[in-house]
């Protein structure tokens, strides 16, 4: 089997210390370079070609950041896994957007550690588990709403929109919005005749390809 290769690349003699003894204790891993500052990760990324790149964010010389965005940018195949202290959103995208395949807290056992090595180095990414989540909040709550999507319908009229899409029919619109069934029949009416549909069906493949349901 062939070894992962590591490069680590942090301005904490102590951590790389522990990463050292880490790898050392890991029979399918092996660390051939240490960087303790950005310029120099780029420089003995790019000539040591390793499979991974444990990179801090914060380091003297280019940050990680920017360091992560040289080595991709010519080594593409090579896996940067960010290994920091900071989880503040900003740089967990700006790391993302530079290329890195992984984002780890240093509050991560040695378990976790060599987990995320092993799936960088098999081209898959890996976050931890809070960033994780606040990343699938994020992008959760940019799903475009009604309002957005079609200005032209009343606040109610976006209400109905959102149901018909989910397949309710007239009367349990109207239960469930507290309306009388005539009330929600005029605001179908108006629904297709402001959004230009044929019929519920077509009203409510439009909500679906905006992104509502």
């Amino acid at each position: 089997m062939d070894l992962i290769r590591v490069l680590v690349a942090d301005d904490h003699i102590f951590f790389r210390d522990g990463i050292r003894a880490l790898l050392t204790a890991a029979p399918e891993m092996e660390l051939v370079g240490e960087a303790g500052d950005g310029d120099q990760a780029v420089t003995l990324a790019l000539q040591l070609q390793p499979d991974v790149v444990l990179m801090d964010v914060q380091m003297p010389g280019c940050n990680g950041i920017e360091a992560t965005r040289r080595i991709t940018s010519q080594s593409p195949h090579i896996g940067i896994l960010m290994v920091t202290m900071f989880d503040d959103d900003h740089n967990v995208f700006q790391a993302m957007r530079a290329g890195a395949r992984g984002y780890l807290l240093k509050g991560a056992n040695h378990v976790e550690m060599l987990r995320a090595i092993q799936a960088v180095s098999r081209g898959e990414a890996i976050f931890s588990p809070n960033i994780a989540r606040r990343m699938m909040e994020f992008f959760a709550n940019m799903r475009p709403t009604a309002a957005q999507v079609f200005p032209e319908l009343t606040e109610r009229e976006r209400e109905v929109l959102v149901l018909i899409a989910e397949g309710a029919k007239n009367q349990e619109i109207a239960e469930r919005l507290y309306l009388a069934p005539k009330t929600v029949r005029n605001h179908v009416s108006n629904i297709l005749s402001k959004l230009q549909v044929v019929d519920r069906a077509q009203a409510a493949l439009r909500a679906r390809e905006a992104g509502l349901v």
